[in-house]
């Protein structure tokens, strides 16, 4: 595949990988806690914290970027906070990360709740009278049961961070090898003379990676069914 890419289009996939990757895996732990404290939780304000978590979907990506840009900027109050710890965000490939993980997190947080709602609370009930705790329960329980949501919503949550550009080039700009995912660099290979050779590629290249994340996920989902059958 080296050979078939050039150096920048190859780095403009590593770079989607990793940004992808380091996205979903941070919003796993937070959507499933969000998931959760949503299908079983009963407070004041569960409707704003439903329609915050949702709100990603609903507004179009480059107000979502410009908003990050807003907080997590340099001169923003959260951004100037992390700065005086080394820790940058604004045209960083981690804020490249963090946009994906906003935008994908509605994705992962819906895919984990529909599957706790699912959950018969007969079966965590029983476990709670047989002397099991509430962190118990959930861990021998309710998650081996959720499984597959976890999986389908980091699927979906993978797949979102691979096509996303609305926020992320708003947020961290187009910077080849530092910004610049496989999106950012098809939009700008459409953009330049002699440029749709390499748009093609990449375009096939996402499509390939989002395929496999989908059979990947179906193949780990009919895996945990057949263990929870047995």
């Amino acid at each position: 595949m080296s050979d078939w890419l050039t150096p920048q289009e190859w780095t403009a996939l590593r770079l989607s990988l990793l940004v992808a990757t380091t996205g979903t895996l941070a919003s796993l732990l937070p959507g499933l806690g969000i998931a959760y404290l949503l299908a079983r939780g009963r407070f004041w304000g569960k409707t704003v914290l439903d329609m915050l978590v949702h709100l990603p979907l609903v507004l179009p990506p480059v107000v979502t970027g410009y908003l990050l840009l807003l907080a997590f900027g340099r001169r923003g109050p959260v951004g100037a906070l992390l700065a005086e710890f080394g820790i940058v965000f604004a045209f960083r490939w981690t804020g490249a990360a963090l946009a994906c993980a906003v935008m994908g997190f509605p994705l992962l947080v819906r895919a984990m709740r529909l599957s706790i709602e699912a959950v018969d609370g007969r079966l965590e009930q029983a476990a709670a009278t047989l002397g099991a705790n509430r962190l118990q329960v959930f861990g021998l329980v309710t998650l081996p049961l959720i499984l597959p949501g976890i999986l389908a919503g980091t699927v979906l949550c993978f797949a979102k961070a691979m096509g996303e550009f609305g926020a992320t080039i708003t947020f961290v700009s187009n910077i080849p090898g530092e910004t610049q995912t496989l999106p950012s660099a098809i939009y700008t290979l459409t953009q330049v003379p002699g440029g749709e050779a390499g748009a093609l590629r990449l375009t096939l290249i996402s499509i390939a990676v989002s395929m496999a994340a989908l059979v990947l996920s179906e193949v780990l989902a009919r895996g945990v069914a057949r263990r929870l059958a047995a």
